[in-house]
């Protein structure tokens, strides 16, 4: 009996890729006329491109079979591009290449594949030999991930292999791709990396701009706190509250004492103490109204967990 073979689904945003786009789609030819294993699907993302990006993918959907196309009236990001492409691959396995070819799909696709077949759930690429304008802002951002973050890997913003189970748990908002890794890591699932050989570029310039190094840092801190205190939030708000309104309490009895013994006042100070004191109970205040939020967005999730059960159970 043949053994049935696993769909592979590769997942390609592009913008204003034209030049690069049918190389791409030579090498994907290659790889899937070569594969015994698998087979495969290439779902490529147009993200709002002005150039013949789109007319290329129209091109290659005359010759290739294996091409599902989606496309966005304007440039929107390469979440958008995520939240768009994933929900429409169907493979056991995930793969995200970029368009640019920096990343050549007959080296780098098996790398994924056989890490994936080991059984871990998500695989990244670690680049080797990068020579480009970005490599010292990429050290220091994938150094500050690793700390906070635990996670083992070199590179967190390359090319991936996931598991589908992996995908369908991301939540992805604006410009969220960058923590895909850390989000993953963070529900449990078996993360390593495998070295790739990283290609300059032919045509085209880069999406990435230095001005989304420190919005990526910030972001970084974002979701370090999204993660720890995301589901508890009165943890956070409460002890902050708590300090504030114990150094406010402290101070007025300070300043009490002061007044008896001296009958001086100090106003500036009394007018602090009392504003800590204000802001640590609306920092109370804050955390019920934040945790009964979780407790509604829990709920909901759970609502459409059984409804998505039910929809799958019907089928």
């Amino acid at each position: 009996m043949e053994k049935s073979k696993n769909l592979v689904s590769v997942f390609i945003p592009a913008y204003n890729e034209a030049e690069n786009i049918p190389s791409l789609f030579e090498k994907m030819q290659k790889i899937i006329s070569s594969d015994s294993e698998n087979t495969y699907e290439v779902i490529i993302v147009d993200d709002g491109s002005t150039d013949a990006t789109k007319a290329k993918i129209n091109d290659g959907l005359k010759k290739f079979d294996f091409i599902r196309p989606f496309y966005h009236r304007r440039n929107m990001g390469l979440t958008e591009a995520m939240r768009t492409g994933f929900p429409n691959c169907k493979g056991e396995f995930v793969l995200f290449l970029p368009g640019d070819l920096e990343s050549d799909p007959e080296e780098d696709i098996p790398l994924l594949l056989n890490k994936l077949k080991e059984g871990y759930d998500l695989v990244t690429g670690w680049r080797q030999g990068r020579k480009d304008g970005k490599m010292l802002a990429s050290r220091i951002y994938n150094k500050v991930s690793r700390r906070l973050f635990d996670v083992d890997v070199h590179d967190m913003n390359w090319i991936k292999g996931f598991r589908k189970c992996v995908i369908d748990d991301l939540e992805l908002r604006s410009d969220w791709h960058r923590f895909i890794v850390m989000m993953a890591a963070n529900k449990g699932y078996r993360i390593t990396e495998v070295q790739t050989k990283w290609h300059p570029r032919k045509y085209g310039k880069s999406k990435f701009g230095l001005m989304r190094f420190p919005i990526s840092l910030i972001d970084v801190l974002v979701v370090k706190f999204n993660m720890v205190f995301g589901k508890k939030p009165m943890q956070f708000f409460s002890l902050i509250g708590a300090l504030a309104a114990s150094t406010g309490i402290l101070g007025l009895i300070y300043l009490s004492f002061y007044y008896f013994f001296t009958q001086t006042q100090i106003r500036p100070l009394f007018t602090l103490f009392t504003t800590l004191i204000i802001a640590g109970v609306q920092l109370f205040v804050t955390g019920f109204i934040a945790e009964l939020v979780v407790t509604l967005r829990a709920d909901l999730e759970n609502l459409k967990s059984r409804i998505d059960r039910q929809k799958n159970d019907g089928q």
